[in-house]
Order: C-alpha cells, then sequence, then structure tokens
C-alpha cells in the first residue's frame, strides 16, 4: 500500500516518452495571447492586472538594476503556479513534486545572482561571509558556516518546494483512500472525511500558489544581497 502511495510522484511514459515535458509545455496553453485590439477582453485584462500588481510586489525590496530581473521572475512565478495547480487535477501528474526538476531552477538562478554580486561587487560579496566585528579566533570557524549556508540556499530552494507539495499530495490521498474505505463500513465517518478532504484541497490550492511565490521571493532577496 505504501509504494502505492508513492506512484503518483513517478514520472509517466507513453509508448516509452515521459510525458514529463508534456506536463512542462502544458501551462503555456492556459495563458491567453495578447492581441492588438486597443481594448482586451476580461480574461487578459484580469491577467494583466494580476501580473502588475505581483511584479509592483516583487520589485519593493530590489532597487533599479534588479528590476530587469523582473520579466524572468514573473515568467517563472506564473510558470510554477500552474504546474503546481495542475497536479491537483485528477488523474495528472506534478513535476514540481520531483527535486531534480526544482533544483534545476533554483541552481542556475541562484548561480546567477551570485555571480552577479562577484562581478559587480566582490568585496561586498565577499564581505557576507564574514560578519564584521567577529573575535580572530572564531573567523575561520564562520568564514566555513558561511560558506555552507550559502551553497545550501538553492537546495533549501528545491526541497521546500518538493516537501511541501509531496506532503499535501500524499495527504489528499490517504484521507480519500480512507474516506472510499470508510464508505460501506461507516457512511457518517466517511461524509465527515470527504468534507476534511475538500478542505484540505483548497489548502493545498493555497499551498500550491503560496509555495511558488515564496520560491521566487528568495530568489529576490538573494538577488538583492549582490546588487
Amino acid at each position: 500500500m505504501s509504494v502505492s502511495f508513492f506512484d503518483q510522484f513517478m514520472s509517466t511514459t507513453y509508448l516509452g516518452i515521459p510525458l514529463i515535458a508534456l506536463a512542462l509545455t502544458f501551462p503555456s496553453i492556459l495563458y491567453p495571447t495578447v492581441t492588438t485590439r486597443w481594448l482586451n477582453n476580461r480574461l487578459l485584462t484580469l491577467q494583466s492586472a494580476f501580473i502588475n500588481r505581483f511584479i509592483h510586489q516583487l520589485l519593493l525590496p530590489l532597487n533599479v538594476s534588479g528590476h530587469k530581473w523582473a520579466t524572468l521572475l514573473a515568467s517563472l512565478m506564473l510558470f510554477l503556479i500552474s504546474l503546481n495547480m495542475l497536479g491537483l487535477l485528477p488523474y495528472t501528474f506534478t513535476p514540481t513534486a520531483q527535486l531534480s526538476l526544482n533544483l534545476g531552477f533554483a541552481v542556475p538562478l541562484w548561480l546567477a545572482t551570485v555571480i552577479i554580486g562577484m562581478r559587480n561587487q566582490p568585496n561586498h560579496a565577499l564581505g557576507h561571509l564574514l560578519p564584521e566585528g567577529t573575535p580572530n579566533l572564531l573567523i575561520p570557524m564562520l568564514i566555513i558556516i558561511e560558506t555552507i549556508s550559502l551553497f545550501i540556499r538553492p537546495l533549501a530552494l528545491g526541497v521546500r518546494l518538493t516537501a511541501n507539495l509531496t506532503a499535501g499530495h500524499l495527504l489528499i490521498q490517504l484521507i480519500s483512500t480512507a474516506a472510499f474505505v470508510l464508505l460501506p463500513l461507516m457512511p457518517t465517518v466517511a461524509i465527515l472525511t470527504a468534507t476534511v478532504l475538500v478542505l484540505l484541497t483548497l489548502l493545498e490550492v493555497a499551498v500550491a500558489m503560496i509555495q511558488a511565490y515564496v520560491f521566487v521571493l528568495l530568489l529576490t532577496l538573494y538577488l538583492q544581497e549582490n546588487i
């Protein structure tokens, strides 16, 4: 039984072709294309208002030199939200539940912020490894600790997103299995369990959006430290 619970996180294949590529390209279908008309439809207007509001909140901690990252970060935010929400549909696969995919997003972007800091202001970037006023005896130890904490940032980004989505999906499957088993035995308890399942699903919708926002927000904070 425990093995079947984790089967939902396996990359499905069709005729030997992994369907994760199809899942990654699916979010592009959900967003309408911009037209040349003077007046947009309601969906485009709602989409533009959401993106503009998100970019405004995202750029608050950044100075002017970091505003060039707005398009990349907003695109990443919408992409992660789409993939997270896609995994909540029945008979679907969640690509962001794979640690390798999340690290593929986190490591290059984190490395880009570090390279920017080393290129533009190397003294300030290296100064984060040693807090001001550190005793001489603690300098080697603190440098090692700060270096480890720097390199663990992309791993923390990927693990946080993977763990939250995996835990939520497993909990939904466990509660749904319990409701299905209890239905012929104790219908009242099964109805209460199904109610909890509906509430948990709504919570997972919020978690899917919040985790995508936290992922991009932490990248924004890492970028601010290096520009």
